[in-house]
């Protein structure tokens, strides 16, 4: 899956790429709703159709079915971290990830070969504060948007996965382990958790609150 890119169309239709495969236009969620499970959490989804399916199996070499949350879907984040009312889709746990610029920058001086920050997929990155910052923050605002800094990220190994060969190595956590291991855990990044609706885009100004 790592090998698998996504982009939209001129008029806002997804798009997969892989290699050796036809680009793919993604039709829209029209079938029947199923039961999906995400780690513990079980919730209902919508499958967008067999023809995707399709293409998603024949390069994976497995069955696989695409699935699409559906406007009235639930699936609370872990109430250890946040309030009834927190929602999550088909993310790891949470609904933001972020990492500072400077943290990359840092692991990337100790290591041989650079990694991007594809490697860590976060959804929010900033810059302009020192290595880690993130760390010690407790709220934020990017725009009008207010967020709750939750928890560490801890570590799988899929950082590990080359996302151009799809080959896997011992870096980077090779590497973090010798200065980000937290109670034998590699932390690398915040969770987030937004409070309320608004607008994200490139650019904007990050303001430490908390």
């Amino acid at each position: 899956m790592a090998l698998i890119r996504t982009a939209f169309s001129a008029v806002g239709n997804l798009l997969l790429e892989a290699p050796g495969m036809p680009t793919w236009v993604v039709e829209a969620a029209v079938g029947k709703r199923i039961q999906v499970s995400i780690w513990r959490d079980a919730l209902t989804a919508v499958e967008v159709g067999p023809d995707t399916d399709r293409w998603l199996s024949d390069f994976l070499g497995v069955p696989c079915r695409l699935v699409e949350l559906p406007p009235d879907g639930h699936r609370p984040v872990d109430p250890a971290y946040a309030t009834a009312s927190d929602q999550v889709g088909f993310a790891d746990g949470f609904p933001f990830l972020l990492i500072s610029q400077t943290a990359l920058d840092q692991l990337n001086e100790r290591l041989d070969a650079a990694v991007t920050m594809r490697r860590f997929r976060p959804n929010l990155v900033v810059t302009g504060c020192p290595p880690h910052a993130e760390d010690a923050w407790c709220r934020i605002r990017i725009g009008e948007l207010n967020f709750r800094v939750v928890k560490p990220c801890s570590r799988c190994a899929i950082p590990t996965i080359d996302l151009e060969t799809a080959e896997r190595g011992r870096e980077p956590l090779k590497t973090l382990l010798t200065y980000r291991q937290r109670d034998n855990k590699v932390c690398f990044g915040q969770y987030l958790i937004h409070d309320g609706e608004g607008r994200l885009a490139v650019g904007m100004s990050v303001e430490v609150l908390e």
